[in-house]
């Protein structure tokens, strides 16, 4: 058993769902981040875009998305709820993720992808859901070598923590008392017993959680490395409604809170779908362009004339 002892987590800031727009012809996103992009008060999360659920119809002639086009300085994370989307990119990777598959971009030094619908997903058509988040590199880094990982839904189900139910009335604050009907998809970091496949430069936990009852009151506890005043924790609630610090926050919106404490959240009637980004931040100026991020100016400058010398590949 365990119990919360650091307190709760103040909210800082709600990001309200911002309009939407397209990337390419394939993906209808929200950037749920909206003015705080791109900021070092997120850090070390740069841009999240969620393509909310859209049925495409069924597409015999090329696949919808958007084709060639480079990055340098940060990493990219495709998480898939629904449909499936195809990744190609210089290092000569091809590959395919559908609903619970991740896919891990590191751009670094510089790379160039496309990604489309998939082939089977366009003759098929259906419900198309996913979120892309650009996740910084530390300086030291972003000139590293790019790679790809590619996270299925197998490798992350063996990183599945339950959740319990706490209350908050007996013992203090979170005390737990059972098993609640939800779970924790550990993608990278770690909560409870579970560690998540994916491999990071700096300190990142990505959860994704389900909560089936709605009078579930689930705490999240961040391990200590996540308590103290240098990291960040943000949440977003796809669709559904959510309770957060006694608050109901709208479906799409994301929850910015101050750096130390935990968090309890409990679900609304319907099942709740909440994604936990918590990370050290990259104290360092952020310096960004279109699909480049670096730290100055100059090395921004750098970036597009190495892409146009063709040295990404």
């Amino acid at each position: 058993s365990s119990s919360l002892t650091n307190g709760l987590k103040t909210i800082k800031q709600i990001l309200p769902a911002p309009r939407a727009h397209w990337v390419g012809d394939g993906f209808n996103v929200f950037p749920v981040f909206a003015n705080k992009a791109f900021t070092s008060e997120l850090s070390p999360f740069l841009m999240f875009d969620y393509a909310a659920p859209k049925s495409f119809p069924i597409n015999t002639g090329r696949p919808k998305g958007v084709g060639q086009h480079p990055h340098r300085g940060f990493e990219t994370v495709t998480l898939a709820f629904q449909g499936e989307v195809e990744h190609k990119d210089s290092l000569g990777n091809v590959g395919v993720i559908g609903s619970g598959d991740v896919q891990w971009m590191t751009a670094a030094r510089g790379i160039i992808h496309q990604e489309f619908h998939s082939n089977e997903f366009s003759k098929r058509g259906g419900v198309f859901e996913m979120c892309q988040l650009w996740v910084n590199l530390p300086a030291k880094d972003k000139m590293s070598p790019p790679k790809y990982q590619e996270i299925l839904k197998k490798d992350i189900d063996n990183a599945v923590s339950p959740l319990y139910n706490y209350n908050s009335e007996s013992e203090g604050c979170g005390s737990q008392a059972d098993l609640a009907e939800g779970s924790v998809r550990v993608i990278a970091g770690n909560f409870g017993q579970a560690k998540g496949p994916a491999s990071t430069f700096t300190q990142v936990d990505m959860w994704d959680i389900t909560i089936n009852e709605p009078v579930s009151l689930t705490a999240l506890n961040f391990a200590p490395r996540h308590i103290s005043n240098s990291n960040t924790a943000e949440t977003f609630a796809r669709p559904q409604n959510k309770s957060y610090e006694f608050q109901t926050i709208a479906g799409n919106n994301v929850i910015v809170f101050v750096r130390s404490g935990s968090i309890e959240v409990q679900g609304k009637p319907e099942k709740s779908q909440v994604l936990i980004l918590a990370g050290e931040p990259i104290e360092e100026s952020i310096s960004a362009q279109g699909p480049f991020v670096m730290n100055t100016r100059q090395e921004i400058m750098q970036a597009n004339v190495d892409f146009q010398s063709g040295k990404f590949g």
